[in-house]
């Protein structure tokens, strides 16, 4: 007889850990895209903090806030950009002002729909 199959607990199973605000959930679903993006296969329960979300999820939400009209296509390009640098951009520097102002816009408007998913405690 063989040996019983094991695999990994279903996502809805694992006690998950939500992130202390948007941007460190911002950051961390960036890094998850690129990873992916190179060619990375996560698999769930394999994190050493199993967060509440997939990586795509925070995607979809900013993409819910644009089509409601409350962040504009300069927010996720401001998003886009830094998050695949994984660091917000710098307000004191003069050339990333506006990229700082649109980016805590963005993710002052992440926040509320984040949290009511239990993204962002």
């Amino acid at each position: 007889m063989p040996p019983p199959r094991r695999s990994p607990p279903r996502y809805a199973q694992l006690e998950t850990v939500p992130f202390l605000s948007a941007e460190e959930a911002w950051i961390w679903g960036m890094q998850g895209l690129l990873a992916r993006q190179d060619g990375a296969r996560p698999v769930a329960g394999m994190a050493l903090y199993p967060r509440p979300c997939e990586p795509d999820d925070l995607v979809l939400v900013l993409q819910r806030l644009h089509r409601r009209g409350r962040v504009s296509s300069g927010h996720i390009r401001v998003m886009i950009d830094f998050g695949r640098q994984l660091t917000p951009p710098d307000e004191r520097c003069r050339e990333e002002e506006l990229a700082a102002r649109l980016w805590e816009e963005a993710l002052d408007q992440m926040l509320k729909p984040l949290k009511a998913k239990g993204i962002v405690q």
